[in-house]
């Protein structure tokens, strides 16, 4: 297991293309709630393989609570393919794309990728963080393939 120092200073997310537009048009669906969502890929690659909407059971344009049956559901499905869950995207539907305190104290794992899409602009913003015993860092997104 990687120490949060080591999570924090080596952290990146790779996506493709199409996985920012399956978030982004997710989000907009649901505005004007937010949306929310899961990462599925390689943790220690930091490379997301499926991009897995889901329904926010808090209906609320300030949380996101993703439905945990679908989490249930696609965590074992991650699991039968040799993948893990490495990560949640979620909407801010009028405020820039940095965690909320909110966002920060329901972080539920430090191995994880949190994916804010922004709303509150005519085009959608998306930028992933670390959230680690509070402490948050930006990480890089790297876009990959097409």
């Amino acid at each position: 297991m990687e120490t949060e120092g080591e999570l924090l200073a080596t952290s990146e997310l790779r996506l493709e293309r199409a996985h920012l537009v399956a978030m982004a048009a997710h989000c907009l669906s649901c505005y004007p709630e937010e949306g929310c969502g899961l990462l599925v890929g390689e943790l220690s690659s930091g490379t997301v393989v499926e991009v897995h909407p889901t329904t926010n059971v808090a209906a609320s344009s300030q949380l996101y609570t993703v439905d945990p049956l679908a989490h249930l559901r696609i965590d074992r499905a991650a699991e039968d393919s040799g993948l893990s869950v490495i990560g949640v995207f979620h909407s801010h539907t009028h405020t820039d794309p940095w965690p909320s305190p909110t966002d920060v104290g329901q972080a539920p794992d430090p191995a994880w990728h949190y994916v804010l899409v922004s709303l509150r602009h005519e085009v959608p913003s998306t930028r992933s963080y670390r959230i680690v015993d509070g402490n948050i860092l930006e990480e890089s997104v790297v876009v990959i393939g097409n």
